[in-house]
This record gives C-alpha cells, sequence and structure tokens, in this order.
C-alpha cells in the first residue's frame, strides 16, 4: 500500500477521530492496526442555565483540527500519507445551522441536556401519545406484530433529540424562519464536522448516527414522516442519511493542505461494536465509561423491545445492514468519580485490590443511580443511595459496594437482553475505563456464568471508525483479516457455583435497596 515515488514506497495510515463526550481524541493507525501517533484534547462542556449541558461548536471544530494536526505530527509523518479519514462521534447532541453561512443559530445541546424535561412531561401525558398508545395496541390484538405492540408502550426521554429539537423550534423564532426558507440544517456532531470539513458541499450522516437520535424509523430505514409531522419538525432541516463507509468526499483543501477521504461516520457504541469484531448474531459488546452500554448484534432484523432495550442500526456497509438491540445503565463511571472525588480512592485501578480486601461488602448495598434508573426499570424518579450502614462498615466495604452495585446493574440489563431478543450469545467483548478493574470483570463473568475478554487498548470507538474507513479504500481487506488483528489483554472465566449461591442473595439485598430507592423524587 503506498504511494510510488522515484521507486520508493511511501507507508500510508489510516486516520481516525473519535469526539466523545469529555474528549476528542485522534489516533493513526497503520496496517496491523497499531497506534503510531496520537493527540487529545478536552471537550467544554457549559452549563448555561440549570439543566442545560451545551458545547461550543466553534471550540469542537477548533479541538477536531488541533487533534489531527497533533496526531498526524506525533507519527512523524505527513498529511498526503493519510488513506481515509473515520469519525466516531457521540450520540444525540445536535445543533442547527444556517446553509448558506454554516454558522450555528445555537451551540450543541447534548444528549445529557434536560431542557426539554417537561416537554417530554406533557407529551408523555398528551391525548395525542394516549391515542397512538390506544391505536397501537388494538393493531397489536389484530396483528399480534411485536413492533405494534413496542410502538403501544413508547415514551419519550430527553436522551433523544426528538424534543430537544422541537424545544429549540419552539424558542427561537429566526430557526423557524429559516426553516421555512429552506436554509436550516440540522446535524448530530457527525453531520456538523462534515459540512465543516467539506466547506458546506455536503450535508450528511450515516444511518448508525441517524438511528440514535430517535426520529428515524429503524424498519423502514428513514427519518420517521409519521413523528415528524406530528411534532412538526420540517423534513428539510434534516441531512440525507449515508451508508457508514459512504465516500462523504474529501476535506477542503485549506483545512489540512491536502484532500483527505472521509470514509466513515459511525455513532461511538455502534464505533465501539465494530472495533470490538462483534460482526456476528449473539455478539455482545459492554462499554463500561461514564454510563454502560451493552450492545448485542441481532443481525439483519431490528429487535423489537418492550422493555426498553433500544433498537439501532449498527452499521450499513453496501447491501448488508447490521443491527443491535442496545441497553444502558448511566452511572458507571459517574458512581466511581463521586467516590473518588470523596477521596474513597485515588485511581480506579487501586479499587479492585480494596474491594478484594473485605470478604464482602458487609451487608451494605449501593444503588447507583445519580440520573434515575433506565431499563429495565426506567424510573427517572430513582435516587442514588447507600443502604445498609452499620459502626463496623469501613471504606473498603463501601468501594466494595460500589463495584458491586456496577455489576448488579450490568447483571440486570444482561439478563433482560437474553430474556427480549432470546439470541444465544456468542461472545462479550468489554471495554471503556471501568474494565480495567479486575473485580468488575471477574464479578461480571462469574454472574453471566460466560467468559468476558478485555482488549488491550480500551478506546474502541476510534479503532471501529478507522476499520470501516481501512475496509472502504481497501487499506485491510476483510472483516476476517480484522479479526485477526484483534488483541485481548485478559480473558475472566467464570468461577462455577459456589459463586452463583453467595451473591444470588446479595442480588436480592441490592435488588430490595433498588425498590426503596425508586420514585424518591416527587417532581
Amino acid at each position: 500500500m503506498g504511494t510510488q515515488r522515484n521507486g520508493f514506497k511511501r507507508e500510508s495510515f489510516i486516520l481516525s477521530v473519535d469526539v466523545g463526550t469529555t474528549s476528542i481524541r485522534c489516533h493513526v493507525y497503520d496496517k496491523e492496526a497499531k497506534i503510531r501517533g496520537s493527540c487529545s484534547t478536552k471537550v467544554v462542556l457549559l452549563y448555561p442555565e440549570d439543566g442545560h449541558v451545551e458545547i461550543e461548536p466553534e471550540a469542537l471544530w477548533k479541538g477536531f483540527i488541533t487533534v489531527v494536526t497533533g496526531a498526524v505530527q506525533d507519527a512523524g509523518i505527513q498529511m498526503r500519507q493519510i488513506e481515509a479519514l473515520g469519525i466516531s462521534t457521540q450520540r444525540a447532541t445536535f445543533t442547527t445551522w444556517d446553509r448558506r453561512t454554516g454558522v450555528p443559530f445555537h451551540n450543541f445541546i447534548t444528549w445529557q441536556d434536560r431542557r426539554a424535561a417537561e416537554l417530554v412531561k406533557s407529551w408523555n401525558r398528551s391525548c395525542t401519545m394516549k391515542a397512538i398508545h390506544g391505536v397501537m395496541k388494538a393493531l397489536y390484538f389484530l396483528t399480534r406484530q411485536k413492533r405494534c405492540l413496542a410502538a403501544s408502550l413508547i415514551v419519550f426521554s430527553t436522551q433523544q433529540v426528538t424534543m430537544r429539537l422541537l424545544w429549540v423550534l419552539q424558542h427561537y423564532k429566526q430557526i423557524r424562519q429559516a426553516a421555512s426558507e429552506g436554509i436550516c440544517c440540522f446535524g448530530t456532531i457527525d453531520t456538523w464536522l462534515l459540512f465543516k470539513l467539506t466547506k458546506g458541499r455536503v450535508h450528511a450522516t450515516d444511518y448508525s448516527n441517524a438511528s440514535s437520535t430517535g426520529i428515524f424509523d429503524s424498519y423502514q430505514m428513514c427519518w420517521s414522516e409519521f413523528l415528524c409531522s406530528l411534532m412538526s419538525i420540517p423534513l428539510s432541516i434534516l441531512p440525507t442519511v449515508e451508508n457508514t463507509n459512504h465516500d462523504f468526499g474529501g476535506t477542503d483543501m485549506s483545512i489540512f493542505g491536502e484532500s483527505i477521504p472521509i470514509r466513515s461516520l459511525v455513532a461511538d457504541q455502534q464505533a465501539a461494536m465494530f472495533g470490538e469484531c462483534c460482526f456476528n448474531v449473539g455478539d455482545v459488546k459492554i462499554t463500561m465509561g461514564t454510563g454502560t452500554f451493552m450492545d448485542i448484534n441481532t443481525g439483519c432484523k431490528p429487535h423489537t423491545s418492550v422493555a426498553g432495550l433500544y433498537p439501532l442500526v449498527g452499521w450499513k456497509i453496501g447491501a448488508e445492514v447490521v443491527y443491535l438491540a442496545e441497553g444502558n445503565a448511566a452511572d458507571t463511571g459517574t458512581a466511581i468519580k463521586w467516590a473518588q472525588e470523596l477521596d474513597l480512592f485515588e485511581n480506579v485501578k487501586e479499587t479492585s485490590a480494596l474491594a478484594y480486601s473485605v470478604s464482602g461488602s458487609g451487608g451494605v448495598c449501593f444503588v447507583p443511580s445519580f440520573s434515575g434508573l433506565q431499563a429495565p426499570l426506567n424510573d427517572p424518579k430513582a435516587c442514588a443511595s447507600f443502604m445498609g450502614l452499620k459502626p463496623s462498615t469501613t471504606k473498603c466495604h463501601l468501594v466494595r459496594a460500589i463495584l458491586e452495585s456496577i455489576v448488579f446493574r450490568n447483571k440486570q440489563l444482561y439478563e433482560t437482553m437474553l430474556r427480549e431478543t432470546r439470541i444465544p450469545v456468542t461472545k462479550i467483548r468489554m471495554d471503556g475505563g471501568v474494565s480495567s478493574n479486575d473485580f468488575v470483570m471477574q464479578l461480571t463473568a462469574d454472574l453471566f456464568g460466560h467468559k468476558v475478554a478485555r482488549p488491550q487498548h480500551c478506546e474502541m470507538s476510534c479503532l471501529g471508525a478507522a476499520y470501516v474507513a481501512g475496509l472502504a479504500v481497501g487499506f485491510w481487506k476483510s472483516k476476517e483479516e480484522l479479526k485477526k488483528l484483534q488483541t485481548t489483554d485478559k480473558v475472566f472465566l467464570p468461577r462455577g457455583t459456589s459463586k452463583d449461591q453467595e451473591y444470588c442473595s446479595l442480588l436480592h439485598s441490592w435488588e430490595r435497596a433498588l425498590r426503596r430507592s425508586m420514585d424518591w423524587y416527587k417532581t
């Protein structure tokens, strides 16, 4: 691979950027999928009002340019040695801008933002929603189609784009005006970056990002006209939806001095799934970062859930569409960071030793619900809590209870996934910052009764976006080749039945604690 210059073959590389919730990272990958150069910068979150969480678009754009140039410098190579660029991004964070000037109408409104909470509440209680639920129940009764049953239970949440976009359209006259004139663009982070990188030539997204917005119909594989007309969201503002490995065009020459082909846009959890080579039905990926995201490959059909698992498009490459079912728990890294700030420990790795230094949590249960409880309980009013404290409780007991609670939430999600999808699990790969904790990994293997593997590097979203882009330009030839490049740091095997019994009663206690923490906030 590479260009022939005066008989000298130049090595070529794939560049990949991951725009996360806390940082933007860029890696330069070689043929062996080894990182040859890296650069990262922080994402600055703004809190203009209580419950509002924003990112300034221009700051994000500058950060993107910084990490790309920095990683290429760090690798000691030239821009022209880059074969393709892949971009992975946090999901459901969006902005709107003027199609002619590229100037945003407002800051990015992130997936953590709660400004639309009242709107969500009023819509979920509305007669319209009651009518939709009623019609769908009747349709389910007549057709027995699980899709109708799921639609009869559907509710809006602030994490989806839908209500936050509706809020924007209600609050900014300028945006409504621009939309009526056909000059308003809506986009998640990938769409905005693509628009900037191509100097306004391309307004597009991919299926994985589109399916994460809540405005997309994963069954019809297009923006939901029904939802848009229901919410008065103008279809004209939405980007074109392309394949994950589409040729999105080249970066404008003025930006990096070379035009780099943009060959993948992919949402972060789906990218991590691809990076973990979870290409087969029944492959499971668990990312434990700020939150826990558990995804199972459900193959060529979207999974219809009644317990709050989300049917997503994993990726669409050529004619092949791969669907995932996803469950999430919001407060994995949050709980650990909170304990860290209380000085219970210094770094996450040492928590493993602290937890192992006691034989159990001494009857202490921790409920990790700083932002409510997600699937399968779906209670936004739950509170975080410690229960079962005694005078003999030590710091080690508290740390162990926090780590156990993370695994118990994993177990809940896993059980829901098995029960709902009825797909036999083939393999489990765990990544994200919290996966560096051996105690969490081992206990997960024990409670799942399945071996779990941890990769050597935890930044799987970046690798996944690189893999998709690399396959698109022939840098790597096949998925089989990618599987051969996979590295594993450690495999954790379940330790058998005695552990199961020991944890069975603990799980029951924890579930009692969970129930007592529910419906705490009476807002």
